[in-house]
């Protein structure tokens, strides 16, 4: 069914383009076209540039144009510009934005991507740009904007942190009114900066809180201010920074709010994709339906617009090569018009591309995408009836190692040349498979393979679970429970793998040397006959003993694909077909094939030279595949990297954009989608309950993709610790020692704290911050009015610079007020060996946060949010309760 919609094509911004003339040319002298970040912010109409120790500073008052430029592994440079809205700032400022990114984008050539980005609605590309995170301002440049000045303190600010993977500050009432226990608040008073946690925040939103402190004391003091932490839950551990907040803030209210919703969830994906043709019609936009998903590559045309409506998630216009100067230069205008008409949210993220700069996210919309010019892929595998090239592709072991890269791109882990154990699912129980038939795979069973291989003289290990088409439901769950048994054994170590009879990945076909061989159905068990046919027919691939694999097909003429070799056993004859586009390789392998199958001579027959023999073996002489043979193409999707995580209290997935190995949450299970395989990546301090779902999330994930995805790619599972380079070569940059205890939350709080002086000393001058002046300015942001604050009784008077170090009082081992005990004296105690005033059943209360997470394995928050039962459980095991 047709659908249109028309509207006056009225741009929005014509007032302001009225104020500015043509002259981009001079207006971009000072565009760098190097790879890297630039920012200007709008001031009188005008771009005006933004230093870099200002950068992730906005605004709310302002519009900022930010241009990044990437280089790309064996490609060109990508180019993105986006375009950022403030809350309070002007139509004529977004209009003026607005035109300089269409005459940025001119100006470079047409290359850029273009992103409308509104605040606290940013996309999750525009927020990977500022790792450390993004500070909102009161306020904008016509108020005073001013460059940052690293040697100033004067400032007495409040930000109010919120989320975990792209974290925003938001400069609030310097008041205890404005906390609440959930997030995190960083109290900046210059040279000290106070990170106090809210009982419920967890540890990465902590550890995020602290990169913007360090940030923030980097950037804007010159590294010379100092950083002190408050767990809000245990404020008593840190009396004199609590002397500070309490000196700035007054005196903490007995109860605080309860915490806010931690972030805005992103769109779940949604299959919900909509082609639209825009075109000029009587001085009328018209907006036609063109397809739903899945889209194809060719319903694009170079002389036309479109516009992709990703639904709940956001709106893309795409402007063919041939398409009029006009049509390119409304193209921003026309999704914000479609927006509109279709009463979507004004915060819609919007994309504008041009033909040949597509985002990645755009071509995952299609169901298939090439570039032109784009080289042909190395080995890959194949699924019956599919046609496709193969090329050979020798493996260097050592290079794989060093170059985890190569790796995750061949999906290789090495030249498969480590040790094999193969088990198959008897009665529920694990047999193991005689070494004489590896490689034969029945349809009927289920298989365990463990491959053991050496990388930097340390044993690694990978398992797949194979799962034959017609293995009963009870095998297949049989295999998955023999699979944790396994794991087990190796202490966690093997990187689990689940392979879908006919979708295997190229390791696991290199692992068996050219022998691997798929029996459609029946069972490898021994002393079991399987009822066979007296006619088989086994399509072999493969050019060389890394690639090669034969699987059984149904026995008829249709069957048979010109670009391949076949295998047909009779009972009397085995014939070896050559079809015409087959090479001299895959002849060579297809032989050493049917020796293994069928232990007698092949009669070879080339197409076109069949006896009648060979036609009457298949019933009869039919059409089959004869199409010039497709050279395979690399895919060119981008990998996506998704939290999954149910610490919201509803599991949910979310996009991390530019991903990095920093952004491998210990907390949580990570998805890793490479487009020919999915990765779960598990951290060591992610739940079961995660972990579960994050299983099932996967398949969902493929059953809703807009692209219409293989629901039998294969799911690799890997624990923190023990990445395989096919998952560490899709990083930048991997560490091995990342995450060592000195590098996580709680060794940088540690080394804070011992490194910070005496607190009260070098707060207790807090006259720098303006209070009774003449106002204070935030570096990197306006002269605002002195705020209406006061210090409560703490002594102004200047202090000596040479104050002694902080002296961390020790944990107190009375109950009194609160305090905390020794385990020691809590742990597998009888109620009458308790310390007075213990209540037996709430033991926990009385553990410092360290002991806490030590014997529970789970922090207070995350320990509230369990049910009961689940609560009495961890307390029993830590003997508790």
């Amino acid at each position: 069914m047709e659908y249109r919609t028309e509207w006056k094509n009225e741009g929005p911004w014509s007032k302001s383009n009225k104020m500015m003339k043509d002259d981009f040319p001079d207006t971009f002298r000072n565009v760098s076209r190097k790879a890297g970040l630039q920012i200007w912010t709008i001031n009188s109409m005008k771009m005006v540039s933004v230093p870099t120790k200002a950068f992730g500073n906005f605004f709310e008052g302002d519009c900022y144009i930010v241009l990044n430029i990437r280089e790309n592994r064996g490609a060109a440079q990508s180019v993105d510009v986006h375009y950022w809205i403030g809350n309070s700032s002007s139509q004529d400022e977004q209009g003026a934005a607005a035109i300089y990114v269409s005459q940025l984008d001119e100006f470079l050539g047409g290359s850029p991507v273009q992103y409308r980005e509104v605040q606290g609605y940013e996309s999750p590309q525009f927020r990977s740009y500022f790792k450390n995170g993004i500070i909102y301002k009161a306020g904008g440049v016509a108020s005073g904007f001013t460059h940052v000045d690293t040697n100033s303190y004067s400032v007495l600010r409040l930000m109010h942190v919120k989320g975990k993977k792209h974290v925003t500050a938001k400069e609030v009432e310097v008041s205890w009114n404005s906390f609440n226990n959930g997030d995190i608040f960083l109290l900046d008073t210059g040279k000290l900066i106070v990170q106090w946690n809210g009982p419920q925040s967890n540890r990465t939103e902590k550890l995020k809180a602290v990169l913007l402190a360090q940030d923030i004391r980097d950037r804007e003091r010159g590294g010379r201010a100092q950083i002190g932490v408050v767990e809000g839950a245990s404020e008593r551990e840190s009396p004199d920074l609590m002397k500070v907040m309490t000196a700035v803030l007054g005196e903490k209210p007995n109860k605080l709010r309860d915490a806010i919703s931690d972030e805005k969830h992103d769109q779940a994906q949604t299959s919900s994709v909509r082609l639209y043709h825009v075109f000029e019609n009587s001085g009328n936009l018209v907006v036609q339906e063109v397809a739903t998903q899945p889209l194809t590559q060719d319903l694009l045309l170079s002389s036309d617009c479109y516009i992709v409506d990703h639904k709940g998630s956001s709106v893309m216009v795409w402007k063919g090569k041939r398409a009029s100067k006009v049509e390119r230069q409304e193209a921003m205008n026309r999704a914000m018009g479609y927006i509109k008409a279709k009463n979507y949210p004004p915060s819609t993220r919007v994309e504008v591309m041009s033909e040949g700069g597509e985002s990645a996210m755009f071509k995952q919309l299609f169901k298939s995408w090439s570039e032109k010019g784009q080289t042909k892929g190395l080995g890959s595998t194949h699924t019956v009836g599919k046609i496709a090239k193969v090329d050979q592709v020798k493996f260097d072991v050592m290079e794989l190692h060093a170059r985890p890269e190569l790796a995750a791109q061949q999906r290789m882990v090495d030249d498969a040349s480590g040790d094999v154990t193969v088990w198959r699912i008897e009665n529920l129980e694990l047999v193991q498979v005689d070494p004489k038939t590896h490689g034969q795979f029945y349809g009927g069973d289920c298989y365990l393979v463990l491959y053991t291989y050496l990388r930097s003289n340390q044993k690694q290990y990978i398992l797949y679970m194979w799962q034959g088409r017609h293995a009963t439901q009870d095998e297949i769950a049989a295999s998955a429970y023999q699979a944790v048994a396994v794991d087990s054994k190796y202490n966690g170590a093997p990187v689990q793998v689940r392979v879908v009879m006919g979708k295997e990945p190229r390791h696991f076909l290199a692992i068996f040397k050219g022998k691997f061989i798929i029996f459609e159905g029946g069972t490898g068990r021994a002393g079991v006959v399987n009822p066979e046919s007296s006619t088989r027919l086994f399509q072999i691939r493969g050019t060389n003993e890394m690639n090669t694999k034969a699987t059984e097909v149904p026995a008829r003429a249709s069957s048979l694909n010109s670009n391949d070799v076949f295998l047909l056993k009779t009972d009397r004859v085995c014939y070896l077909w050559y079809g015409k586009g087959c090479s001299g390789d895959e002849r060579v392998m297809a032989r050493t094939t049917a020796d293994v199958l069928f232990r007698q001579d092949s009669q070879v027959v080339m197409e076109g030279q069949e006896p009648a023999n060979f036609w009457v073996t298949l019933g009869g002489k039919s059409s089959y595949a004869s199409d010039k043979r497709l050279h395979r193409e690399d895919l060119i999707y981008s990998p996506r990297l998704f939290e999954c995580s149910n610490q919201t209290g509803r599991f949910r997935m979310t996009e991390v954009y530019d991903f990095a190995q920093s952004d491998l949450d210990e907390d949580d299970v990570m998805l890793l989608d490479t487009w020919e395989e999915l990765f779960l990546w598990v951290g060591k301090h992610a739940n079961k309950s995660e972990t579960s779902d994050s299983w099932t999330s996967a398949q969902e994930y493929l059953r809703s993709h807009p692209a219409g995805r293989d629901l039998d790619t294969p799911i690799i599972f890997i624990k923190q610790g023990h990445e395989p380079p096919t998952f560490t070569g899709w990083f930048n940059a991997w560490d091995p020692l990342k995450w060592k205890e000195e590098n996580v939350y709680d060794g940088m709080k540690n080394k804070m704290r011992d490194e910070v002086d005496f607190i009260t000393h070098i707060t207790a001058d807090l006259s720098h911050t303006g209070i009774g002046g003449d106002g204070y300015r935030a570096p990197g942001g306006p002269m605002s009015s002195p705020p209406p604050y006061r210090t409560h009784g703490l002594d102004l008077s200047p202090k000596s610079p040479t104050s002694p170090k902080a002296k961390i009082p020790p944990f107190p081992t009375s109950i009194g007020g609160g305090k905390y005990l020794d385990p020691k004296l809590l742990v597998n105690k009888d109620a009458s060996e308790l310390p007075e005033g213990v209540d037996p059943s709430q033991r926990e209360e009385h553990l410092s946060d360290m002991d806490f997470e030590s014997l529970l394995g789970t922090n207070r928050a995350d320990f509230q949010r369990l049910p009961k039962w689940r609560q009495n459980d961890l307390k029993k095991k830590a003997g508790l309760f």
